[in-house]
């Protein structure tokens, strides 16, 4: 994950990458637990996008919960080009956060839930980074689908934003917006460290429990 240079800030229109028409091909199924991994989700399951870092060690995160989550994947969202391969995130040139898509099951793993996990597992204070990790793809940020999504969300930052403030951690720089389009990233970063179980994690929270959820974060 350090092959290439890293921009610090968000690039303009004008600046970005133009990407193509056509999406990357990518893994059909799970590679853990067999799932489609685009669907179609059973009845009742929700979705949500989350950008904590490096896509590999953060999708682990949520495809080793206990219960409640029917499919993980990586991709790319948050940004301008269409359809961005990996090397053209990297670039900093398409504005793309790499991120997860949690398929999950509200009745058994709330959202309250999925986002304490998100929270713990990485340090929401650094801006465009997580720790040796440089560049706009590494920002923390959560991509919601509806208003009920977004309520959730902002209460559960201001909860965790305070357990750091006690704690004395800078500002939360997580980014809330609602979700454009999530891009899935080619398939060889699919359940990547299932595949490559000695592979790159940069992964690390900041010790702080937030203070919402069931307490179900690994």
């Amino acid at each position: 994950m350090f092959l290439f240079r890293k921009r610090p800030e968000m690039p303009t229109e004008a600046e970005a990458l133009p990407g193509r028409a056509t999406p990357l091909p990518t893994a059909e199924r799970h590679f853990v637990n067999g799932n489609p991994l685009k669907g179609p989700y059973p009845e009742g399951i929700e979705t949500i996008v989350l950008g904590l870092g490096c896509f590999w060690g953060a999708e682990r995160r949520f495809w080793q919960l206990p219960e409640g989550v029917f499919v993980t994947a990586v991709g790319y969202a948050g940004g301008l080009t269409p359809n961005p391969t990996y090397e053209e995130v990297c670039t900093g040139l398409t504005g793309h956060n790499e991120v997860v898509l949690v398929a999950f099951d509200p009745a058994v793993l709330p959202l309250e839930s999925v986002l304490r996990t998100f929270f713990e597992s990485h340090d929401p204070t650094q801006g465009m980074r997580q720790g040796n990790d440089v560049g706009t793809q590494y920002r923390s940020g959560i991509y919601t689908q509806g208003a009920a999504q977004e309520e959730t969300a902002r209460t559960v930052r201001q909860a965790y934003a305070g357990a750091l403030k006690a704690q004395g951690f800078p500002d939360v720089t997580t980014e809330i917006r609602p979700l454009d389009t999530f891009y899935f990233a080619e398939g060889y970063h699919q359940q990547y460290l299932a595949k490559n179980p000695g592979g790159y994690c940069g992964l690390g929270g900041t010790g702080v429990t937030c203070p919402v959820g069931t307490g179900v974060a690994a």
